[in-house]
């Protein structure tokens, strides 16, 4: 276990390097700027009627203590790292954007006095009017509320989040930003927080057969919904979600859905990939009219989509990575498997659902394996674990068993080639 001696250590020296590079950056990069000519803004006409409120000065200097905390309650060193990591990727990626869409606030503050115009004061000695899009405020804001609420539970995680909503709220209050700062702010803050995970590491593999060809589909949707942007800028949302879609059927594998085991999907995937999931699940509604929620294979085992009423079994093992822990499941046991939809996973992914599969079942008796038609993914992890609780069955019959029970199941050519693979693996001596 590190020490709590070694954190303060490490924090104090990334505080000592990360001070001056934020204002080195930060300050060289508007100094620049305020040197260009031509420099524009862009302010919706509802911006107009943002009320001035000089007291949310307070919120929006308490990011810069809650900076410079946030080193000091990491548990571990490359909890540490991987924060430094990113407040200097947040520092770049908006110095960057400033350098390239340079604009400039345009509303005059009144006159301030007291605290408040002290405070005011402060920060106009360095921060002029031209570092706006992305807002790094709301970057730092998004980062740092993701990484203090790691730390807290219950009511002090509430309140957290409550504080950061208001510094959020504090940059169009202290009329320090305009609306398209923060969006894009927000944007580039989720980005920086999907990028480097707060857990475990990126692998890749280049992807072949299908999952290359749903890679290259996938891009070719996030070029269309690029050109689109000329004619509405809400196209890039679509265009970063099906990019990210792209970079894990092309190389990333499901870890870049960012599902984890109790089946939550991270806030920056829940929102970075809305509209592609929006899709797959009007997709979903579309297809599941006609199949049964749920069909019996054997021995307590069923297959069945993704559940939107209570299930009778007393487990289940949902195998999707694009859909979060349906809320229907909350009383029953739950363990999840994330595999992406149409191709086959892993040879380590399907060994790891079918021994959940399996443990569920000796535990509690009748299992639920779900994935988002019930045809596909589910039908393939049923089929490995037939050929593991019964040896003597060939993988034929095994799938020929599964189609019975669930007629509708779709096997690839590819899963078919899994399944003999697992097959000769299990029953090795």
């Amino acid at each position: 276990m590190t020490n709590r001696r070694s954190l303060y250590l490490q924090g104090l020296g990334w505080l000592i390097l990360l001070a001056p590079f934020f204002f080195l950056t930060y300050g060289q990069v508007n100094h620049f700027t305020a040197g260009r000519e031509n420099i524009g803004s862009l302010v919706l006409s509802w911006e107009r009627y943002i009320p001035f409120v000089p007291l949310t000065i307070l919120p929006y200097w308490s990011l810069d203590l809650l900076y410079g905390l946030s080193l000091f309650i990491c548990t571990s060193l490359n909890e540490q790292r991987r924060l430094v990591c990113r407040l200097v990727l947040a520092s770049l990626v908006a110095c960057g954007g400033f350098l390239l869409f340079p604009m400039q606030f345009t509303f005059t503050r009144p006159e301030v006095t007291g605290l408040a115009g002290w405070l005011f004061g402060q920060l106009e000695q360095f921060d002029l009017p031209y570092n706006q899009s992305p807002s790094l405020h709301i970057i730092l804001c998004w980062l740092l509320w993701r990484h203090f609420n790691r730390h807290l539970k219950g009511a002090w995680q509430k309140l957290n989040s409550g504080w950061f909503l208001l510094i959020a709220a504090s940059v169009l209050t202290t009329w320090q930003h305009h609306f398209i700062d923060v969006i894009t702010g927000l944007g580039v803050g989720m980005v920086i927080d999907w990028l480097i995970p707060e857990q475990g590491k990126w692998g890749w593999r280049v992807a072949d057969g299908k999952r290359k060809t749903l890679a290259i589909r996938y891009l070719c949707g996030a070029l269309v919904c690029l050109a689109g942007t000329f004619l509405t800028t809400w196209l890039w949302w679509p265009t970063l979600a099906l990019t990210i879609v792209a970079l894990a059927y092309g190389i990333l594998g499901a870890q870049a859905l960012q599902k984890d085991g109790k089946g939550r999907l991270t806030p920056a995937v829940w929102w970075l990939l809305l509209p592609w999931r929006i899709g797959m699940m009007l997709s979903m509604r579309l297809y599941t009219r006609h199949l049964p929620a749920m069909s019996p294979v054997i021995d307590g085992v069923f297959l069945g989509v993704y559940p939107r009423t209570p299930p009778e079994q007393r487990a289940v093992l949902d195998l999707t990575s694009e859909f979060p822990r349906s809320r229907v499941l909350q009383s029953v046991t739950y363990q999840c498997v994330p595999m992406l939809d149409l191709v086959k996973p892993d040879e380590a992914a399907l060994a790891q659902a079918v021994e959940k599969l399996e443990r569920l079942r000796t535990t509690q008796g009748s299992v639920l394996i779900h994935c988002a038609l019930g045809l596909s993914r589910s039908a393939l992890v049923a089929a490995a674990w037939l050929l593991q609780r019964y040896p003597k069955l060939a993988c034929a019959d095994a799938v020929e068993q599964v189609r019975k029970a669930r007629p509708q199941v779709v096997f690839t050519s590819e899963q078919l080639e899994l399944l003999e693979k697992w097959k000769t693996t299990i029953t090795m001596p």
